[in-house]
């Protein structure tokens, strides 16, 4: 360290503070050039403008630049007196401006200078040719980057998040102040800045800078004038830059402008994938493979050229399909082929040690399949996305670009996280925020469109850096129609959904319709289906006046697990769909599968569309394997099993005592609704009056056997009726040309004893039904389906809407929840259907005693002994997180969000609705708990 005693005193004629930290603002006081005091912010940007030697438009950027950084440097209690009288540069010391430890540490906090420190600034720079003659060491703008960055790994953990802001006005200011040289030769002299330090000293040309251009003062109004300005420019660009912290911070259309808050990505320590029946090449083929749909609103090639709506002011931003980028909204990394090592395999969670078994992949299933190449992910995007080629208009037939959409592995694949592992599952529901990305994709075009340099980059990436002005006006009218078209959207939903109003089934009124947030883990898909094929797709096949179909996103659910699906009569939550070719299909359409609905075009293009029959039959048939009869077992996509070989920690471990009285426990409060459990022998020979395998509900359609769940009334369950109530009240309105008629085709083809339904005003749920029928069947011709194998895929299963309750039960009104086998439960927290309870512990406790706000996203780490997520009832969430809650920042229930329902408190019974349950003790919970965690 200096040996400050053995150094002469300085005694220069003007003191300056040591709580004056900043070397620039030192030379300032030293020279006389500002008060060593309190500084207007107009006299203190002025003089640092002139100083910098800029002029016209430059110069006035520099003084908006300093003002802002002023404002804010004695800390944010200070911010108004620092408008109306001032910075006060001798009350630096501990402000933002003095970084604690981040920064150079050549001024100690006595005022005396480290001459080791300015050595160690000298080791990172060069030795630069004087224009003054000879050489000297110097820093230049990269020299000086690295400088600054190995402060802030220096500082550690004292490090804080807006000190690289800060950073971008001290040191590459100084260069371009004091810089010698020009361009990338331009150089900070070290000499120079041992001078300004222990002589508080400039070179004499920036002294003469300032000296020659006097400062006029400000008048009060236009010192809070600018005060005010130069705050809100400020707070802009820092929220710009750093949307995560500052989003939610900002009101209405401000907020509309920033990209939502994201969680910070972590790299996990290792990735595994769980066993569940299929071979690696299944996997991976259904993570990619394409249903034929457009999910985002621009060609693949420009989804790929797009970059994070983000400001970066010295360098560029990341890109909108990084994968690191991508996994923040929740999506899991996917590898770009299979082959490659098995070290770049187990990064992804592949090729794992610990596996056991080797399926046999699908194509070589007997008989053999052909199912045509396998997917291939050349350019790394997560699981979930597909690239769609050949992409013919249905409307012209004119091929356009390829085009990128989200497959059905993009909400059905799933992942828990504990201590930096990644556990993951294929089936289970995704953790992702879809409402986030749709966000960011639409506000990535506008920042491309509206930022400087940002557009010029995009052309590159997608025309080539060769490509003409004309072919660049052409792409940015194309995009900038793309963009307007989005905002319209928004504006035409939001003004719709204000006009409109829906009946609250608890408070028995009708109130205004407004969206309930989705978040993560969560996605309103029947809603947003119907907005997508009832409303959008009519108005971009030029259909006007549809609009009146919206309506808001008020009832989002959990994405369901879909192992056992393919051998359970219905899917869906509400049990409102049974034939699977059309719930594929209507997933399909949901996540913009291109469809022509238009009447000007040629009429054999009419209900044509991009989806992907093929690949959707085929992933079925992935999923539900050979029939589970007469083996008695399932195949297919089988559940994922307890992980506890991999960790193999005491958290983990399964407590054979307690599996024994978790079954028992099991026969008697979960089975009557859930059935036995489709995956334990043990139960079978325990309990045989409860095997699922000896159930009466196993229903023979066609040639094989089919689980007809049991289904409960929403009332009577207690449970948020939401969900149930969308396909049960909502309407949708369509033109007479389209000749949907819905009674007539669902009654000739599915024989559904429907009663006469107007074919232009209908219940929403019939509406989807035949709309996808015909939709499908078109699809069919078009690929060129040889009518026996169309007969196939279609099966016997019917396309009607569903009776209800078989045996049909009084006590069970409509609408209606199905439940389903609890095979895998332990990896679909959180439960309800609306995600509204975090573990398992808490479903197997009084809904009264339920937590009624918790945060989820963000890689939260998964609790083994709750089975879910271990939260704190109204715990504060970080940064990027969602919030659930049952209620609004009124006080007022959330409409979608109830946690009601589906409670252990007491005896079940007349008026006793949503009671299923007696009171388990906490030692029966844990028993029961331990035994789903088996199945």
């Amino acid at each position: 360290m200096n040996d400050s005693v053995s150094k002469p005193p300085i005694d220069p004629s003007i003191q300056v503070s040591p709580d004056n930290p900043c070397p620039f603002l030192r030379g300032l006081v030293g020279e006389g050039l500002v008060d060593g005091g309190t500084v207007p912010l107009r006299t203190l940007s002025q003089t640092i403008a002139n100083a910098s030697g800029e002029t016209g438009a430059k110069k006035t950027l520099a003084r908006i630049q300093v003002r802002g950084v002023a404002l804010i440097a004695n800390g944010a209690c200070h911010i108004l007196q620092s408008i109306f009288w001032g910075a006060q540069l001798n009350g630096l010391r501990g402000g933002p401006l003095d970084k604690l430890g981040a920064g150079s540490r050549i001024l100690g906090v006595d005022g005396g200078v480290n001459e080791d420190e300015i050595a160690r600034l000298a080791s990172f720079g060069g030795t630069y040719a004087d224009p003054n003659g000879g050489t000297e060491t110097g820093l230049n703008a990269s020299q000086i980057q690295t400088f600054m960055n190995d402060n802030l790994k220096r500082a550690g953990n004292q490090s804080r998040w807006y000190y690289p802001i800060l950073m971008k006005f001290e040191w590459p200011v100084l260069l371009k102040i004091m810089g010698k040289g020009q361009g990338d030769d331009r150089y900070l002299s070290v000499a120079e800045v041992r001078t300004l330090f222990n002589k508080r000293k400039f070179p004499d040309r920036i002294t003469q800078r300032v000296v020659s251009q006097p400062v006029t003062p400000p008048s009060l109004i236009l010192r809070v004038a600018g005060g005010l300005a130069a705050a809100l420019l400020v707070f802009g660009i820092v929220a710009l830059r750093f949307p995560d912290q500052f989003q939610p911070m900002l009101p209405g259309i401000l907020g509309d402008l920033v990209a939502p808050p994201l969680p910070e990505h972590v790299e996990p320590r290792a990735a595994y994938w769980l066993e569940q029946n299929w071979a690696l090449e299944d996997r991976h083929w259904f993570h990619h493979a394409s249903q034929g749909t457009a999910t985002f609103p621009v060609p693949y090639s420009w989804f790929m050229a797009l970059e994070q709506p983000r400001l970066h002011f010295f360098a560029k931003p990341g890109m909108l399909h990084d994968s690191d980028h991508l996994q923040r909204f929740g999506f899991i990394p996917s590898p770009q082929t299979l082959n490659t090592d098995d070290a770049t395999l187990r990064r992804f969670g592949y090729a794992n040690v610990y596996d056991k078994t080797r399926p046999v992949p699908a194509r070589l299933w007997d008989p053999p399949v052909n199912w045509g190449a396998q997917a291939e992910n050349v350019d790394g995007l997560p699981v979930g996305f597909a690239r769609m080629t050949g992409v013919p208009d249905p409307a012209t037939g004119q091929v356009g670009e390829d085009r990128i959409g989200l497959t059905c592995a993009a909400c059905h694949t799933g992942q828990i996280h504990y201590k930096g592992i990644d556990i993951r599952f294929d089936g289970g529901p995704a953790m992702t925020d879809l409402r986030k990305l749709e966000v960011t994709t639409g506000l990535s075009i506008a920042y491309t469109l509206l930022v400087p340099g940002r557009f010029t980059r995009f052309a590159d990436r997608v025309l080539g850096p060769s490509a003409s002005d004309a072919d660049r006006d052409a792409l940015k009218q194309k995009l900038s129609t793309i963009g307007t078209f989005l905002v319209d959207w928004e504006k035409t939903y939001k003004k719709t959904i204000d006009g409109k109003t829906r009946f609250n089934e608890k408070t028995k009124r009708d109130e205004q319709q407004q969206d309930t947030e989705e978040g993560y883990g969560r996605l309103d898909a029947l809603n947003r289906i119907g907005n997508q094929v009832f409303s959008q797709d009519m108005t971009l096949s030029g259909l006007s006046g549809f609009e009146k179909n919206l309506h808001a996103k008020d009832a989002p659910v959990s994405f369901p697990p879909i192992w056992t699906v393919p051998w359970l009569k219905f899917a869906q939550y509400d049990a409102s769909i049974e034939q699977p070719l059309i719930r594929n299909a209507g997933e399909a359409l949901g996540v913009t599968a291109l469809l022509n609905l238009s009447d000007n075009a040629p009429k054999d293009t009419l209900f044509r569309s991009s989806m992907d029959i093929k690949n959707l039959n085929w992933i079925e048939d992935l999923l539900k394997g050979s029939p589970p009869y007469p083996k008695k077992q399932l195949s297919g996509l089988t559940s994922p099993k307890w992980p506890s070989d991999i960790f193999g920690n005491d958290a983990w471990k399964i407590d054979g005592d307690r599996v024994k009285n978790g079954r028992k426990l099991y026969a008697q409060i979960c089975a009557e609704c859930h059935l036995g459990p489709v995956n334990d022998p043990v139960f079978d020979t325990e309990f045989p009056d409860q095997s699922i395998w000896s159930s009466s509900r196993w229903q023979t359609i066609g040639n094989d056997k089919f689980l007809n769940e049991v289904q409960k009334s929403v009332k009577g369950m207690g449970t948020d009726p939401a969900q149930a109530g969308v396909l049960a009240t909502r309407t949708v309105q369509v033109p007479g040309f389209l000749k949907l008629d819905p009674t007539q085709k669902l009654n000739a083809w599915w024989s559904c004893n429907l009663p006469d339904i107007s074919s232009t005003d209908m219940p929403y749920s019939v509406g989807l039904m035949v709309l996808v029928d015909i939709v499908s069947r078109k699809a069919m011709d078009d690929a060129k389906i040889d009518p026996k194998a169309q007969q196939i895929w279609w099966g016997a299963r019917q396309n009607c809407p569903n009776p209800g309750p078989q045996p049909p039960d009084k006590k069970e009104p409509p609408p209606w929840y199905r439940a389903r086998p609890l095979n895998g439960v332990w990896a679909t927290a959180p439960y309800l259907h609306n995600g509204s309870v975090p573990s398992l512990y808490w479903m197997l406790s009084p809904a009264a005693e339920r937590p009624k706000s918790f945060c989820m996203g963000g890689g939260r780490d998964y609790d083994p002994k709750q089975v879910g997520f271990a939260v704190a009832d109204g715990e504060s969430c970080k940064t990027g997180q969602s919030r659930f809650s049952t209620r609004a920042s009124d006080g007022t229930e959330m409409f979608g969000n109830s946690n009601a329902g589906h409670s252990f408190d007491g005896t079940p019974g007349p008026g006793k609705d949503g009671t299923i349950g007696r009171v388990l003790k906490e030692q029966e919970r844990y028993d029961l708990i331990e035994y789903l965690k088996t199945l």
